[in-house]
């Protein structure tokens, strides 16, 4: 068990939490939430010990074991793979380097005997002997190959090496697990994994992530950091939004009855126990929720961002073509080819690749920023576009304005620019008051994408192209964005690694290869769990398959 007691933390006069207590549990997965810039990850420094609290302490029992995934991936550079993963268990690490020294000693003694058999049974019953084949399962589990283990991780490219970190962390049974942002770099086959991993998992996980598919498909419970609280609510994270909901919906309807209140509450709590995810988790968040009590269901005190997508008028049957596309890397090598489209106005598409710069650049040719290898493409009469890159720094850099009159550039009518206007819409995307004036090129990166969206709904065009438009966002408004989206009546071409955004919103696949693609009428989970799909892609990938497939 993990226990906080009363723990603070004040950087000078900002308080960013006070007079906590929590127990964190062995069997629970605890997803912790809150706002950029609420304290998720320093929270998390707290519980680690990597950072001191203002007051209070955090406490774990006698000999229990706690690892951390590691955000430096420079640290074990000098390690092989196998080594870095194996220090992840440093009790076990140490007792191996200890036996090392003392057999590689020319005048082995008797005294060194003795020492050696005392470790020899340590480390028998720490179970070293199946180290290695637990660390090679973990790492191939993770997408990192046999012919890895014995390199050194200097060798290895950026996503590689948060694998091996995230193998470190998860090696040798640690009775707590903290994990900030793990999907982070991971192929949905690797999530896939983890996710299935943490459900095995019988001691303590806290994590950080803005995925909202992975914390609910792991967590037991949500860990809320609000207005200096926080505070753990039963249940994964659609249950928390959902219910948190409903209750400030209650909250604001005065004439309602106490008693009609309750049993909405006591409904929903059971049909979204009877419905918990199928995942392996289903069973434990299921009992949970049926001892819930409805009272300890709160409103949230979250902002959500307004996000609402118009259109001025309502696209044709021609939406887009696209005729045998290729797009080339610098050296020459083939980022996608063969690629064919016929958008159809109620396409909602997510545009998938294992290289997301394959994706940016078929994006970047649509909008006419980049020129095509081969191949041609032509937008019907009717369209209007309007774009979210992946990159939006040219849109902020070196800019002087604040952001009322950034905003002014991208608008149609006087009314729109209007300063009451104006300032009444950036209140709905949570640039209130002097927010407003804000200088442009000081942002952060979510509020730059919340203004990239504010200019985009001023555009109000009938196709939408978003290039991993959830970065930078919190789950707050992360969840109005896709909102937003499921309720948009034009087209869309997207590519994310939010599961949960891309299930939501996406009517139609179509994944792109550097020999051709494949293109389905379908949802997401069912198109990453087809297995004739999955036989398609490893065909494409490796080159077997020449041509697109529908």
């Amino acid at each position: 068990m993990l226990t906080v007691s009363n723990l603070a933390i004040q950087f000078g006069k900002r308080v960013l939490f006070d007079e906590v207590n929590l127990k964190f549990t062995p069997g629970n997965c605890y997803g912790v939430i809150g706002a950029n810039g609420a304290g998720k990850s320093t929270f998390l420094k707290i519980l680690s010990g990597d950072m001191d609290s203002t007051r209070g302490n955090v406490s774990m029992e006698k000999d229990a074991r706690m690892t951390v995934l590691k955000q430096n991936h420079f640290e074990f550079d000098a390690h092989t793979v196998m080594e870095t993963v194996l220090i992840g268990y440093k009790k076990l690490w140490e007792i191996m380097q200890a036996k090392d020294a003392i057999y590689a000693k020319p005048d082995f003694s008797e005294e060194d005997g003795i020492k050696a058999s005392e470790l020899e049974a340590q480390f028998a019953e720490m179970d070293g002997w199946n180290a290695e084949s637990d660390a090679a399962g973990l790492l191939s589990g993770l997408g990192i190959g046999e012919e890895y283990h014995y390199r050194l991780m200097s060798e290895l490219s950026g996503n590689e090496k948060v694998r091996v970190l995230l193998a470190q962390a998860l090696f040798g049974n640690p009775d707590v697990l903290l994990l900030d942002e793990p999907t982070n770099d991971l192929d949905i086959e690797t999530v896939m994994w983890l996710e299935n991993f943490l459900a095995d998992f019988k001691n303590t996980v806290i994590v950080v992530s803005h995925d909202r598919h992975f914390l609910d498909a792991v967590c037991t419970h949500i860990v809320d950091i609000d207005f200096g609280k926080i505070n753990i609510h039963t249940g994964n994270y659609s249950f928390w939004y959902e219910s948190s909901q409903i209750a400030a919906r209650q909250r604001s309807d005065k004439n309602k009855k106490i008693e009609d209140k309750r049993k909405e509450l006591q409904e929903f709590v059971a049909r979204f126990s009877a419905n918990a995810s199928k995942s392996k988790q289903a069973t434990s968040r299921k009992k949970l929720l049926d001892k819930l009590n409805v009272d300890d269901i709160q409103p949230s005190t979250r902002r959500y961002p307004g996000i609402t997508f118009e259109m001025d008028r309502e696209a044709g049957n021609r939406v887009l073509d696209v005729e045998n596309l290729a797009a080339k890397d610098e050296e020459g090598n083939y980022l996608f080819k063969d690629i064919n489209i016929s958008l159809k106005k109620e396409d909602k598409v997510a545009i998938l690749s294992k290289n997301s710069m394959a994706v940016t650049a078929l994006m970047e040719i649509l909008m006419g920023n980049r020129t095509a290898d081969a191949g041609e493409y032509k937008w019907g009469v009717t369209i209007t576009t309007s774009y979210l890159p992946n990159d939006n720094n040219k849109f902020f850099e070196g800019i002087d304005l604040n952001l009322v009159d950034w905003l002014r550039q991208f608008c149609a009518t006087e009314e729109e620019k209007d300063e009451t206007f104006m300032r009444g819409f950036l209140g709905r995307m949570l640039f209130s008051g002097e927010e407003a004036l804000k200088k442009a090129g000081v942002l952060s990166g979510g509020e730059k994408v919340r203004c990239m969206l504010s200019r985009m709904m001023f555009k109000k065009a009938n196709v939408l192209v978003l290039d991993e438009p959830t970065n930078h966002l919190d789950l707050e408004s992360i969840t109005a964005f896709n909102n937003a989206l499921k309720t948009y009546k034009g087209a869309v071409l997207l590519t994310s690694h939010d599961h949960a955004f891309t299930q939501t919103v996406a009517n139609r696949i179509i994944e792109i290869t550097p020999n051709g693609m494949i293109d389905k009428y379908m949802e997401y989970d069912e198109y990453i769990r087809n297995e004739e799909i999955k036989e398609l892609r490893q065909a494409l990938y490796a080159g077997k398959l020449n041509y697109s497939i529908s």
